[in-house]
Formats: C-alpha cells, sequence, structure tokens
C-alpha cells in the first residue's frame, strides 16, 4: 500500500528534519519519531513515504485509531489487508490459512489461530515484498497499536532483510513507548520540533490565514502546527462573523477543533496534574511555591508529570510556564464555574501582591459588591502607576461588572478608563469590550469620543477599517474644541499611515492645532505642531525644524496618544535622520524608562525600534538586535501590529545576522503591511527586503523591489531622502543589473534634492552608487578617486557599515580593472570594518568576494574579470545550459536584454559560441 502523498504545505519548516528521517533510515533501516499531538509526525512520516514511493519502492503504511488498542490483532489484519497478492501467492498452507483466519476477524476464536504460522507469514511477506524492490513500512500512532499486533510485528522486523526500512511515528507523553521496542536497540529517536514564528507565519498564509497574527498564534500554539491552525480557523470565522476582518489584537477564540487539540495535549497529564494545571492557569504568575500555599502539596511531582507531557517548563526558581498560550485558555474554558471559583478563592489566599489578591477575589464571585468593586478600581489605579496598563483594563472592566445597578455614574467612569487604559496597552480587545459597555449606557458625548479614541489609539497600525469610528468620534466631539483637536490628531495619523497622503495628514494637523487652541489644550496643540513638523520634513519643507521648536516650548504631552506622538519624541527622529547619532541614542536612553512606566506598549515599542535604527547606524549590530529582540517579543505580548517589528528585525539581521533571516522577516513585514493597509511600513519592510536582495547578488530582483519602493515614496509625496535611504540601493541595483543610464540619471535628481538639504550622508551613498555608475562606462580611474573619498566621508560621519560598504565597491571596480593588490586591500580593509561593527553577513560577503573574486587566474579568468556583475550572473546561466527565455526568466529581464549582454559577453571573453563560453568558464 503506498501512502498518498500529502500537500506541500503541511511540512512547513520541517523540511530539515524529513532529510534526518531519510539519513537515519538509509544509515541505520530504523527511525523513530515522537513529538506531541499535532506536532507534524503524520505529515513527516507521509513526506518521507511520497519520497520512497517516487523511487519507486514498496510503501506499506498503517495508522491505527484510539478504538483499534483494544482490538487484538487489529493492526496486524490492517496491514496483511493492503498486501499486494502477489506477496501472499509463496506461503505455505499454514501461514495461507493463518492469514484467512485473521482477514475473517470474528470468524474464528483467536484460541483456534496458529500464531507461529502468522508470524512466520508475516516475515515470508516482507521478504517477497522485499525481493522485488526496496520496502518502506511506515507505522504511525504507533502509541495506538494493539498488544498482539505489537508482539507479532516485533518479532516480524527482527527477521526481516535491510532491504525493508521502518519508519515509527508515536505520541509518546504518557504510557510505555512501543517504538523503541518495536524497532530495536539503537533506533534513532529524532523528536519533532515545534514551528518557529516565522514558519507559523509561512503555514497561515499556505492556509489563506493572516500572516500579521502569526505571533500571537504562535505564543498561543507553542509552535504545534494543528493547534497553531485550528486556532487561526477559529479566529478567521470569528472575525467574519463580526465584521469581516481579523485584528491582530483580538482574542484567541478557543472554539471547535481548537479547543479539541488543546483538550487532547491536556489528556496526557494525570488527573491530579491537571488540577494543578488548572491553578496555575488561573494564577498571573504561577510557581511551584504558590501552588502548594493554594492547597496542592505535590505540586512539583504533578508538574513534573505534566512537563514530562510537554504541557509546561519549571524553571529553576519554580516559576510555572506553558509550552502553549491555549493551554491555560483550554483548562480555564473547561473547568466548571464552582471549581474556577475555588481556585481563585484559594490563590487569593496565597498570593503575595495585593493587587493579585483582589483580583482574584473579585473572581471568585459573579455578584455586585460595591466594596469590592471600589477595592478592584483602587488596585487598578496601582496597576496604571506600576505601568501596567493591560492588567488595569481587565481590573476597570472587572470593577464595572461588580458594580451595582444602582451606581451607574461609578460603573461608567470604570468603563471609560478601562478603555483608556487599553487603548495605553494597545489591546484592542480591551479597548473593544469596554467601549460597547460605554456605547450601550446613557454616557455623556465626551464619555462617548473617549471611549471611541481608545479603540483608534488601540488598533495600532490597523486603521483604514476605522473610518465609521472617526466619524462618530467627531459626531459626539461637535461641542468641544478640545476633543474636535484629540479625534483631529487621530485623523492627520491615519491619512500619513494608512491613506500615505502626508499634505493631507499635515493640514489635518494644522486644524487639530486651531482647535486645540480654542480649547486651551496646549498638550493636544504641542502634539499637532509635532505631526506639522513630522510631515513637513517628510515634504521636504524648510520650516520643519522651526516648527518642532515651536511644538518643544509647549508643555510636555503625556496623554492620551503618548510619548510617540511627543515633540521630545520626534527631536530623536530628526537626530536620527540628520546620523546626529549620539545625540539620539542619549535622549532615547532617557525616554526609555520614562514610557515604560506609562505602560504605552507601543510607546516602549517606537524607543525600541529607534534605538535599533540607530544603533544600526552607528555599527553596534549587536546591541542592535538585542533591541529589535526586544521589540519583537514586546509586539507579540501586547497584541500590536507586528509589520514594525518585522521590519526593525530584518533590518537588524540584515546588518547583523543572516541575509536569509532578513529576507523573512522583510517578507513577514510586507505581508503584515499590506494587510494592515500600513503603506508607512509597507515600504520600509520593502526596502529592507531589496537591500537584502542586493547584498546577496539578486540585482533584477533588488532593482523589482526597490521601484515598488520609489512608487510608494513618490504616491506619499516623500521628497526629504533621508528618512528612507533606498535611492542609493536603487541606483547600485540599476548598475548592477546592467542599466547604469538609468541609475545616472536617477543619482542626479536625488543628488539635487540632498544638497539642497544638506543630507551629507545621502550624498554619500549616492556618491558611492555614482562610482560604481563611472565604472560601468569605463570611467575606472574616476570611480576610484570618487570611492575612495567617499569611504573617507562615511568614516568622518561615524557610519561603518556604510564604509564597508563603500570599501566593497573599491574593491569590485578594482577587480574590474585588473588591480588584484589594491582590491585585496580593499576587502581585507571592508572586513575588519565589518567585524569591528558586528555586521556578521556583511564580513562573510567580504570573505566570500576574497576567495571568488582574488584567486589566480589564467587568460579567459583575467577576462572574466572584466565583466560586470549583471553579464557574470547571465555567463553562468548559459554555460549551464539556460536558453535565452530561460536566462530571461530567471533575471527579470526581457529577451532582447539578454541578446545584447550575451554580445558583449562574447566580445569581451573573445568566444563565439555557448560552447565556447563554457569551456572558458570552466577554464576560470
Amino acid at each position: 500500500m503506498v501512502a498518498a502523498t500529502g500537500n506541500a504545505d503541511t511540512t512547513v519548516g520541517h523540511g530539515e528534519l524529513i532529510k534526518e528521517v531519510e539519513r537515519a533510515l538509509t544509515t541505520h533501516g530504523r527511525a523513530l519519531l515522537t513529538g506531541p499531538a499535532g506536532a507534524g509526525k503524520t505529515e513527516v512520516a507521509g513526506a518521507v513515504a511520497a519520497a520512497a514511493a517516487t523511487r519507486h519502492e514498496t510503501v506499506l503504511r498503517l495508522a491505527p485509531e484510539a478504538a483499534d488498542q483494544w482490538i487484538p490483532e487489529a493492526s496486524a489484519a490492517a496491514l496483511l489487508a493492503s498486501v499486494p497478492c502477489f506477496a501472499l501467492e509463496r506461503l505455505s498452507g499454514p501461514q495461507r490459512t493463518a492469514i484467512a483466519l485473521l482477514r475473517r476477524e470474528t470468524d474464528a476464536p483467536r484460541a483456534g489461530r496458529d500464531h507461529v504460522a502468522l508470524r512466520l507469514a508475516v516475515v515470508e511477506v516482507l521478504r517477497t515484498l522485499a525481493a522485488r524492490t526496496p520496502v518502506l513500512l511506515v507505522l504511525d500512532n504507533a502509541q495506538w497499536l494493539d498488544a498482539e499486533s505489537t508482539d507479532l510485528l516485533r518479532f516480524a522486523l527482527r527477521l526481516t532483510p535491510p532491504r525493508v526500512r521502518v519508519l515509527v511515528a508515536e505520541c509518546v507523553q504518557g504510557g510505555a513507548p512501543v517504538g523503541g521496542p518495536l524497532c530495536g536497540p539503537g533506533t534513532p529517536a529524532i523528536r519533532v520540533p515545534a514551528l518557529g514564528a516565522d514558519e507559523i507565519a509561512e503555514l497561515l498564509a499556505h492556509h489563506g490565514l493572516p500572516a500579521r497574527l502569526a505571533g500571537r498564534i504562535h505564543q498561543a500554539s507553542g509552535g504545534n502546527p494543528r493547534l497553531a491552525l485550528a486556532l487561526g480557523h477559529s479566529l478567521a470565522e470569528a472575525a467574519e462573523a463580526r465584521d469581516g476582518s481579523a485584528h491582530h489584537a483580538d482574542p484567541l477564540p478557543l472554539s471547535g477543533q481548537a479547543r479539541e487539540v488543546a483538550r487532547r495535549l491536556l489528556a496526557e497529564a494525570p488527573a491530579p496534574a491537571r488540577r494543578t494545571l488548572l491553578l496555575a492557569a488561573l494564577a498571573a504568575r504561577p510557581t511551584t511555591a504558590l501552588l502548594r500555599r493554594a492547597g496542592r502539596p505535590h505540586a512539583e511531582a504533578e508538574l513534573a508529570e505534566a512537563e514530562r507531557a510537554a504541557l509546561v517548563t519549571v524553571g529553576e526558581d519554580g516559576a510555572v510556564t506553558f509550552t502553549a498560550g491555549a493551554l491555560p485558555m483550554a483548562l480555564a474554558a473547561d473547568a466548571g464555574w464552582p471549581e474556577r471559583a475555588a481556585g481563585h478563592s484559594a490563590l487569593a489566599a496565597a498570593v503575595d501582591d495585593p493587587v493579585q489578591a483582589v483580583r482574584h477575589r473579585a473572581l471568585a464571585v459573579d455578584t455586585p459588591d460595591e466594596w469590592l468593586a471600589a477595592e478592584i478600581t483602587e488596585a487598578a489605579a496601582a496597576c496604571r502607576r506600576r505601568g501596567q496598563r493591560a492588567l488595569a483594563a481587565e481590573l476597570g472592566l472587572l470593577a464595572a461588572e461588580r458594580t451595582p445597578t444602582n451606581r451607574p455614574g461609578d460603573e461608567l467612569a470604570r468603563l471609560v478608563a478601562a478603555a483608556e487604559d487599553a487603548g495605553w496597552a494597545g489591546r484592542a480587545d480591551l479597548a473593544r469590550r469596554a467601549t460597547r459597555a460605554v456605547l450601550a449606557r446613557d454616557a455623556s458625548p465626551a464619555d462617548r469620543v473617549r471611549a471611541r479614541l481608545a479603540v483608534i489609539d488601540a488598533a495600532g497600525q490597523a486603521l483604514a477599517a476605522l473610518d465609521e469610528t472617526f466619524a462618530h468620534a467627531m459626531d459626539d466631539a461637535a461641542s468641544d474644541p478640545a476633543l474636535q483637536a484629540a479625534v483631529q490628531l487621530r485623523i492627520a495619523t491615519k491619512y500619513n499611515l494608512s491613506d500615505g497622503d502626508p499634505v493631507r495628514s499635515r493640514d489635518a494637523a494644522a486644524e487639530a492645532g486651531a482647535l486645540a487652541a480654542l480649547g486651551g489644550d496646549q498638550v493636544a496643540e504641542a502634539m499637532a505642531l509635532t505631526v506639522r513638523a513630522r510631515m513637513g520634513r517628510i515634504l521636504g519643507d524648510p520650516d520643519a525644524e522651526d516648527i518642532l521648536a515651536e511644538a518643544l516650548a509647549l508643555p510636555a504631552p503625556e496623554v492620551p496618544l503618548g510619548m510617540r506622538n511627543a515633540p521630545q519624541y520626534l527631536a530623536v527622529r530628526h537626530a536620527l535622520f540628520d546620523d546626529r547619532l549620539d545625540d539620539a541614542r542619549r535622549q532615547l536612553l532617557v525616554l526609555l524608562p520614562a514610557v515604560r512606566r506609562t505602560g504605552s506598549a507601543e510607546d516602549v515599542f517606537e524607543v525600541l525600534r529607534s534605538l535599533t535604527e540607530v544603533e544600526l547606524r552607528r555599527g553596534r549590530c549587536t546591541s542592535a538586535s538585542a533591541h529589535a529582540r526586544r521589540a519583537l517579543e514586546l509586539t507579540i505580548e501586547a497584541g500590536l501590529s507586528p509589520g514594525p517589528a518585522w521590519y526593525a528585525a530584518a533590518m537588524a539581521e540584515a546588518m547583523g545576522g543572516s541575509f536569509a533571516r532578513a529576507a523573512g522577516y522583510a517578507r513577514r513585514g510586507i505581508q503584515a503591511s499590506e494587510e494592515e493597509h500600513d503603506q508607512v511600513f509597507l515600504s520600509r519592510s520593502l526596502y529592507a527586503l531589496g537591500l537584502t536582495e542586493l547584498a546577496t547578488g539578486e540585482a533584477a530582483r533588488a532593482v523589482a523591489t526597490l521601484r515598488r519602493v520609489a512608487e510608494l515614496e513618490e504616491a506619499q509625496q516623500v521628497v526629504d531622502p533621508s528618512i528612507l535611504r533606498w535611492h542609493g540601493e536603487l541606483a547600485e541595483a540599476l548598475v548592477a543589473a546592467d542599466a547604469p543610464d538609468e541609475a545616472a540619471e536617477l543619482i542626479g535628481s536625488v543628488r539635487t534634492v540632498a544638497l539642497r538639504l544638506g543630507r551629507g550622508a545621502v550624498v554619500a551613498a549616492l556618491d558611492r552608487a555614482r562610482g560604481l555608475c563611472l565604472s560601468a562606462h569605463g570611467g575606472a580611474d574616476a570611480a576610484v578617486d570618487l570611492l575612495e573619498a567617499t569611504a573617507q566621508r562615511f568614516a568622518a560621519l561615524e557610519l561603518p557599515v556604510e564604509r564597508g560598504r563603500t570599501l566593497l565597491a573599491l574593491a569590485r571596480v578594482e577587480r574590474r580593472r585588473r588591480r588584484r593588490a589594491p582590491a585585496r586591500a580593499a576587502l581585507r580593509a571592508a572586513a575588519e570594518v565589518f567585524t569591528a561593527a558586528g555586521a556578521k553577513p556583511w564580513t562573510e560577503l567580504a570573505a566570500e568576494n576574497r576567495e571568488a573574486g582574488l584567486a589566480p587566474v589564467g587568460g579567459a579568468g583575467v577576462a572574466l574579470a572584466a565583466l560586470t556583475e549583471a553579464e557574470t550572473r547571465l555567463a553562468l546561466l548559459v554555460a549551464e545550459g539556460a536558453s535565452n527565455q530561460e536566462a530571461a526568466a530567471k533575471l527579470f529581464v526581457s529577451v532582447k536584454t539578454v541578446e545584447a549582454r550575451l554580445t558583449r559577453i562574447y566580445q569581451k571573453l573573445d568566444v563565439r559560441s555557448r560552447a565556447q563560453l563554457a569551456t572558458a568558464l570552466r577554464t576560470r
């Protein structure tokens, strides 16, 4: 029986694992796959079986179900029923009879069967099959094999020839494993690992689910593919039922298949352990000590059982962490109210944090109680002071629920406060819940506006779908200029972020400023000036700095939009754009603890993102990577829009990690930004991808990607080239793609603007590209002089990675004019600069250039050095047998371009045919 091939997407993230299984089968003839339910064992086994089938091997596949383990010899009968008839023809009479009796199942009692003949028959069948072709026996769900079949197969597999290979997949979380005894000692055991966040994003995309949810679904699923897909489908269905779109911060609904998968995982732990796990699920920060105090004296032993079942991890300090966020959700959902109430009561008496004690007391009852509601309100205020805005929002909602009906004013105030706390925390789910409750009550227009603004603030980058919310908020604010100003400020942000229109954003901010002045709100006036200054910088307005200075002279804003919209933060961004990096870093390190105290997750993220960009420019790639990692963790934890975090991670990887990982993060950022209609970070993620493609030699792809950036920037009317510095990269990509004239035209137009605005580092990056243009046009001497001067300018600007990239360009030009010693010196200097900066992928790139381009060469090799990068790539493709059409498709150019480029290659290498070209390259 040949296993059916699975869909390609079912093995996302398991490519290397499949190769490992293949190696184990080749070396040992046996392999054992283990892992929790839903980890992907069946999919991996199916992929291995499909590969064997394509090699024309005989594949036998057995996959018993849970009920089969109680039916004697059920699996053996299923296996023999799938065997081709020819394998039974050579069996002796007793062996045929034994198989016939087995196939009849209940027609004959087991006591009347010849079990020795049956065992020998299975051995003979496997030998007969192996005599024709190699055999792969796949035993999936081995934990559900009945005891009799397990014994029979263990006997048979000891006597089979080496051409019979065996792959056993089992879920070993409880009970005795059968895979090891079945395959024998020394069998390699390979555990199916959990998927990473990137792999979960790829899995979701394969199934048509929003990639922007990948971070939260990865956290909730623990990287379990089956649970991740079930959660993704549940979230998509819930969003469709609501308004058709899933928000990145929506609560993950644990229903249907997702709940069943979670239940099946939890079922592997014994009942006492599950009771301890329920207490851990109800606690905010569970520890073994807390669980003991809460009435689980054997918590350590029970948690050890849960840890063996891969449900939790227990740290050295006793901290208990669930491996998947959906597990505590399932435990709480499946427990009845009396059990949950008892658990909260026990925890209320056991915790040492007064805020958590109040929370547990409130959750242990379900009746209104004004004294308790007041206690919860005070606890929420304490959380607000600590910067724990998400917890403050949860407590505020709980306080409103416990408020008696005869105190509607208190209830409404608590709901509005909860909404605003949720807005600060970026918790869109809590903000919407609190706002729905406010709008369902007799709330004043001011309270309705405050609640709706919380929904807008919590939405992050996903503002495109909130037009109706903006309209209602503006209508409610009609009689209050200060409230109108607050709404208008959010509209200004939307115009820039979602609509990509800085002119409308600037005009809306000007209107907000006028309204704020009319309403006497200087904080809102300062923020309006900040938005105007930000848009002015984008539009190349020379008055932008003066407007920012005016904003800085007004009171520093603390509410409601947070530090990321304050003039102090924009001053930091301008310092970054102007390459005043030490000033920017110093100010950011002052802001970081301040925004952490406010509890605004989005503000903290913004500061971490800016620190990442500053450190990358300063050549502190290790520090930048640490900031980017914390920003990504915060994004997932707080449920923020993931596009900006993936962009920051992509840039950190492109400079200090891995080009491959950078491209993966950039693609995730592109997809998330497209899903959320975020034009600003769509441009940035595309830039990160284009930079990576340029660095890895994919010039045609880099041109296509960076042209998208150019189109988006043009649509957004961006004038200042210092904000997103894609211009030099596109020019370099155009030169590498054999379009130096277009590159020169781009450089000329942007250089004029950069000189007018005084953007020295942008001019230097353009000069690096101009040096490559000069070289492509035959002006090698002028190119070398310009690149050497540009490298010195980058050194003076203290931009080490840019200096290293310029030295790489210098080495390429020197190599083209056959000056090996200067090329070697430039590459050596570039490697030293990159190493000092911690720019790992660029260090490796410099080393690859030394190995590839500076080895001794003969006559043909000398001629090859005269080829451009685009010509070299085409020459290699043609030498490998590619037709003009195939080469054009791979290089993303037209066939006519290939023909013209090939003519130049023939002339430079003095060859007249493809065969001679291939010979020349082999000589090289």
